[in-house]
């Protein structure tokens, strides 16, 4: 069995900055993480042990306990900022600057006058974020979810790890079903997204099944997982080499493997090197 790597995977470089920011702090005891700060358990689960206090994405109506708050990467409204600081906590900010890229132009279609259409996944932390300081939005995640919007301006905008294709078909539904307004797009789909998407496609062309590295709530692994099956090519979603499984594997001779951007490089290494024993033993069974 072939393993092939796709050109781009794992960790973006808005991950990588937020855990080098974790890295410097020396007390994790008197900080706060406000959610997760990437949706990836091992990530998780490191954190923990090192002390940092954490709070639930779902649970964050309470002030934190500590004086320092975290902000993830996946950022919060500057609602939410204004908050924390009048309660008197002390911010360590490690939103994502393509998060804050997306904020932006979600404000700037809003200050426009436009109804902000928010291409995305509801109840999403990024989501969450950008509409907690929106007065009047509605989330699209999907192109059936379009419809006719009694409104004369239209402003559209992506969660950043929306899939581009997607996106583009959910801008062309809201303009052919909304012909009497004025629609503006901002294509906020970050780059890291993008890259690991084309590189998925290129995959796809060459094996015959995928395994997608990555968190079990991460928005942009579960996309690549459905793009697989999109294309009619078995996808396993695994979080690290342990979920692994020698029978996923009869009959296929080439498998690729790409992973999700929070996705730690030693988890992409042990899956990999997991794999090649895999290889290894059904050939020799052959």
């Amino acid at each position: 069995m072939q393993v092939i790597l796709a050109d781009v995977l794992g960790m973006c470089f808005g991950v990588r900055d937020a855990l080098a920011v974790i890295d410097d702090i020396d007390r994790p005891d008197a900080v706060t993480i406000h959610g997760e700060l990437v949706h990836n358990e091992k990530v998780i689960e490191q954190l923990h042990g090192r002390g940092f206090h954490m709070v639930e994405e779902d649970r964050r109506t309470s002030l934190p306990v500590t004086d320092t708050v975290l902000i993830t990467a996946h950022g919060v409204s500057r609602k939410e900022r204004r908050r924390l600081e009048q309660a008197g906590k002390r911010l360590i900010d490690t939103t994502c600057p393509l998060v804050t890229r997306a904020h932006d132009a979600a404000q700037k279609l809003q200050s426009e006058g436009c109804h902000v259409l928010v291409i995305g996944k509801p109840g999403h932390v990024e989501v969450e974020g950008i509409i907690g300081d929106l007065d009047d939005f509605t989330i699209v995640p999907s192109v059936d979810a379009v419809r006719e919007y009694p409104h004369r301006k239209l402003g559209i905008m992506c969660q950043t790890t929306t899939p581009a294709d997607q996106a583009e078909r959910i801008r062309r539904a809201v303009e052919q079903k909304n012909p009497h307004a004025d629609v503006r797009f901002i294509d906020t789909v970050c780059h890291p997204t993008k890259d690991h998407q084309k590189a998925l496609e290129k995959l796809l062309d060459q094996v015959q099944a995928v395994v997608v590295v990555g968190g079990r709530n991460s928005n942009n692994t579960k996309q690549l997982v459905r793009r697989c099956a999109d294309r009619g090519v078995p996808a396993f979603h695994v979080q690290d080499a342990a979920d692994l499984r020698p029978e996923w594997f009869d009959g296929i001779d080439v498998v690729g493997l790409t992973a999700g951007t929070s996705t730690l490089e030693a988890t992409i290494r042990g899956v990999h090197q997991s794999l090649r024993a895999m290889r290894s033993e059904l050939e020799a069974v052959r």
